[in-house]
């Protein structure tokens, strides 16, 4: 690393940086519904990982007998989660679209407007049971507004200059947000689409190797990520543990490649979660915590697949260990937003 007077110039640079994109903050207000003029967009992450734990429980269920109620209410959940976001950030929409304009525009939380698309892509999973017509209504719109998206945020890149500051873990959610199309498909009864499973598969696999480079570069010779992006190193898991669960899906079969995308989720997760950890101790609870969520759920997801399709007891631990820590996270995270809407702290915690 750098010397100490380098880094803090670094830092000091990067965060400058980051600041000078900041979409214009507005004063601080009264709590009730007026708080949704600070609802980020990347609170969508809290849908994601409400939905990957509902699976989780589901798999849960079939491997080990587990009763089918968590699955069902946490999808549910989910669902309802969906609902009220969707409509507080359309009111955002509604009575403050500056906010929203600049938040698009940000070189990084404009990346997190993929996270309502994955949400789309994700939510057919627990709803196909309950209405197969809705399921397939939102994975059809959720798959053509990721593609969209993927396709714009990869043409705005390769049309200007990027900044290193910028290459944080954020850039991996529109391009291999596109792992998310296949998953859903064995469960809508669709006609059999190999095409879209395998060009959702090789594009997302594809961009997650040079941008995690990137951004591992970044972590490692530049200047710490502020404290507010943090959490969001978690992010790293998500390619290779969601690339598996893509993988099983458009093959049918957990091959070596298959073991291989997880082994790499599981050591990064073995990596990051002690720095999380310590981290979660010196930093006040922000919305932007949800982004450990769905990489931790889909790690547990993962892990669940292959415990069913090549049972044994280490396996088994493994994937009971991070079914439990993945249930504790969500659980904390879902308690404490919802205390801090209660008590109209979101202005707060959305910083």
């Amino acid at each position: 690393m750098l010397q100490v007077v380098s880094e803090e110039q670094g830092t000091s640079a990067s965060e400058a940086t980051l600041t000078a994109h900041r979409p214009p903050e507005r004063p601080k207000g009264p709590g009730g519904w007026r708080q949704v003029e600070a609802l980020p967009v990347g609170l969508f992450a809290s849908v994601m990982g409400l939905t990957g734990l509902s699976i989780a429980w589901t798999l849960a269920h079939t491997r080990y007998g587990v009763p089918l109620w968590p699955g069902k209410t946490i999808g549910l959940l989910a669902c309802a989660a969906f609902v009220a976001l969707a409509a507080g950030y359309a009111a955002k929409a509604a009575i403050a679209a500056p906010a929203v304009k600049a938040e698009f525009r940000h070189p990084i939380a404009g990346n997190l407007f993929g996270t309502p698309l994955i949400s789309l892509l994700l939510l057919p999973i627990p709803l196909a049971p309950l209405s197969l017509p809705l399921a397939r209504l939102l994975w059809i719109v959720g798959a053509l507004g990721m593609t969209l998206f993927a396709w714009w945020v990869v043409t705005r890149w390769l049309s200007d200059r990027q900044q290193a500051a910028h290459a944080t873990p954020a850039w991996i959610v529109p391009v291999v947000g596109l792992l998310d199309i296949p998953l859903a498909l064995p469960v809508l009864g669709l006609p059999p689409m190999p095409a879209v499973m395998v060009f959702a598969l090789a594009v997302g696999l594809f961009f997650a190797v040079p941008l995690f480079t990137l951004i591992l570069s970044r972590l490692m010779f530049e200047a710490p990520l502020p404290a507010a992006l943090q959490p969001a190193l978690l992010i790293l898991v998500a390619p290779f543990a969601v690339g598996f669960s893509a993988y099983v899906a458009t093959t049918g079969t957990v091959d070596l490649f298959a073991e291989a995308l997880f082994v790499v989720a599981l050591f990064l997760l073995a990596v990051l979660l002690p720095k999380l950890a310590r981290f979660g101790r010196s930093c006040p609870f922000r919305v932007s915590w949800w982004g450990v969520s769905f990489p931790l759920a889909a790690a547990s997801v993962a892990a669940l697949r292959i415990a069913t399709a090549q049972p044994g007891p280490a396996i088994d631990i493994l994937a009971l260990g991070l079914l439990t820590l993945a249930t504790a996270v969500i659980g904390w995270l879902l308690a404490r937003t919802l205390v801090g809407l209660a008590r109209g702290e979101l202005r707060t915690l959305a910083q």
